[in-house]
């Protein structure tokens, strides 16, 4: 049900996979778009997909979905589903997230929290930049990391216990003697 749904909305969203394949800025890539992890949604291409997704996230660059792109095309996973993902950090969400970042990147560097840098603003990032950098890069670097491995893991137990729960309903149809029952039409 959700896969259907996710793939409804992805086939809405995203131009057909032909016209990127012809495009002629992606022509450089060759036959490496053909692979048919990169378009089709299972388990693994999906997993790898908020693997790649989720940790580009975290990357405070702009172009994080190129990014994005280039990892699934490198580790053969849902090209549309990692570049959307990356949109977790959007310009609403950006601000706590990254200063969240900070924060884990002070507490792993045991850096000194300044009483001009307890208040979030641009000004205040601006004017301790030199002092923020580090523990903020270390932060995202640490929570996209943490994030990534959260949505691999957590994708595949989830499409694994949803495969099982489809099995025992399958055994159990077979067990009644009835299986072609259709389990979605109960009245």
């Amino acid at each position: 049900m959700a896969k259907q749904f996710v793939k409804r909305l992805m086939d809405k969203l995203v131009p057909d996979q032909e016209v990127i394949k012809q495009h002629k800025h992606l022509q450089f890539l060759g036959d490496r778009l053909h692979e048919p992890n990169l378009w089709h949604f299972n388990r693994h291409s999906v997993a790898k997909a908020f693997a790649v997704g989720l940790f580009c996230a975290w990357i405070p660059l702009p172009m994080e979905m190129v990014f994005a792109a280039v990892g699934a095309i490198y580790f053969r996973s849902n090209i549309p589903l990692s570049v959307a993902l990356v949109w977790v950090t959007n310009p609403f969400t950006m601000p706590p997230l990254f200063y969240f970042a900070y924060r884990v990147g002070l507490l792993f560097t045991n850096g000194p929290v300044t009483e001009q840098s307890a208040e979030f603003s641009v000004g205040n990032i601006l004017s301790e930049l030199g002092d923020v950098w580090q523990p903020f890069l270390l932060g995202c670097l640490i929570l996209g990391v943490l994030c990534s491995s959260a949505g691999y893991f957590g994708i595949q137990y989830f499409w694994r216990l949803h495969i099982i729960k489809k099995w025992a309903e399958r055994k159990h149809r077979l067990a009644k003697g009835n299986p072609f029952q259709c389990t979605f039409w109960r009245s």
